[in-house]
């Protein structure tokens, strides 16, 4: 399960909009927004669908007793490309 706040900072660090992470993750804007609102009846097959987009595109969610987050993860050879 990831939360709102970690859809947004997600899409923050892919630098995305609420419509491109939509697109790429194939679901409605609709339901991307009430995702990121917080808002609890949504299918968990959107949910699943827009966590699934983000991980494929570097996102690592984080979890612990101290609360949630999230992390971009590159790889090697697109770090270095970048340089």
């Amino acid at each position: 399960m990831i939360t709102a706040r970690q859809s947004r900072a997600a899409r923050a660090l892919l630098g995305w909009t609420q419509e491109t992470l939509a697109d790429k993750a194939l679901v409605s804007l609709t339901a991307l927004k009430r995702l990121e609102s917080g808002h609890r009846a949504i299918y968990e097959s959107t949910e699943d669908q827009v966590r699934r987009t983000l991980e494929a595109n570097g996102i690592v969610f984080l979890s612990s007793d101290q609360g949630e987050g999230v992390m971009l993860v590159r790889a090697k050879a697109e770090t270095r490309k970048n340089r």
